[in-house]
């Protein structure tokens, strides 16, 4: 720490540079800041003469970020997004620390947080703040300490941990089923067939695995589970879906098996949990990774693929529609 901190400016001048990067203004900023504008340009100045770079462009009455002052902005915008959420993760729960938790929505709603009371059952000092991202991201840039990923086990500059694998099957409303009585895997090309853009060859894979490989495949395009789910729900096409997410709507006939008849299709990818290798150490992520892993385990050791709805049990799922 010694040697790092020859390259440690100021808090002060971080706090300046961090608001007039967001704002593009020093006067902003200083508002932000309680301070006046003169104040804040000379502590912008004064970290550009510690850098030995110009942060801004001046032009006139206006500024702007330099190239190098963007990139400066977003890695320091990050650290003190990390700082400020260690601060108050301390004061909020001293004795246990706090993790913050990346995860995929439909998961999260429908898997994980059914889940979590087990967990703080089990470490009650520990706080989970829960954060939304549909895709990979930079650990560097974001003030997370792990995530709920679904893919293949690569995600640069990070450590993964397997959780669980998934199958997926064609589900549609009940009433979609009787228009168009599926009977085979060609004839889901008659209604219209719902995409995930997380998942955008799921379907060509699906067909292919059936023995009935397609080029065209045309549909919508959905960027979550639950948007497509409800989309099927009410009737717009077939949507394939994870099973075990929408185990709900299949029990209470909201959903139907579009073609029961066929066997579920195990995705190739694979849900994982995802963290930093700096925080590999840290006890809340060590508590949480033991206690996923526990329970994905138990969960695919007890899930049992469900017996589908046959075509002739769809007359009660029909009058409820």
């Amino acid at each position: 720490m010694q040697l790092s901190r020859r390259f440690l400016p100021p808090m002060s001048l971080l706090c300046a540079f961090e608001a007039s990067a967001r704002h593009q203004s020093f006067t902003a900023a200083a508002a932000e800041l309680h301070l006046t504008q003169s104040a804040v340009s000379r502590q912008i100045r004064a970290l550009e003469d510690r850098l030995g770079i110009d942060l801004f462009v001046r032009e006139r009455q206006t500024v702007r970020l330099s190239p190098a002052g963007q990139a400066y902005a977003q890695e320091i915008r990050g650290a003190l997004m990390r700082i400020s959420n260690a601060t108050l993760g301390l004061r909020t729960n001293p004795q246990g620390g706090s993790l913050n938790l990346a995860i995929l929505p439909t998961f999260g709603t429908r898997w994980l947080a059914p889940r979590l009371p087990q967990f703080f059952s089990a470490h009650p000092g520990i706080t989970i703040n829960l954060t939304t991202r549909l895709s990979q991201f930079d650990f560097q840039l974001e003030a997370v300490d792990a995530g709920i990923h679904f893919g293949l086990p690569h995600w640069p500059g990070a450590e993964l941990a397997f959780l669980m694998s998934e199958t997926v099957v064609p589900a549609c409303s009940p009433a979609m089923w009787a228009q168009h009585q599926f009977a085979q895997p060609q004839d889901l090309l008659r209604a219209p067939l719902l995409h995930l853009a997380s998942r955008p060859d799921a379907w060509h894979r699906w067909f292919e695995h059936q023995g009935h490989p397609t080029s065209e495949v045309p549909g919508m395009l959905f960027d979550q589970f639950a948007t497509a789910a409800q989309a099927a729900t009410a009737g717009v096409g077939v949507a394939l879906l994870p099973s075990f997410l929408i185990a709900q709507e299949l029990a209470s006939g909201e959903l139907v098996r579009a073609l029961p008849q066929l066997p579920e299709m195990e995705s190739a990818e694979r849900y994982y949990l995802a963290w930093p290798t700096s925080r590999s150490a840290y006890p809340p992520l060590q508590a949480f990774r033991t206690w996923i892993q526990a329970s994905a385990s138990s969960f695919m050791a007890q899930h049992v693929q469900g017996p589908a709805t046959p075509p002739v049990a769809l007359s009660a799922a029909l009058a409820r529609s």
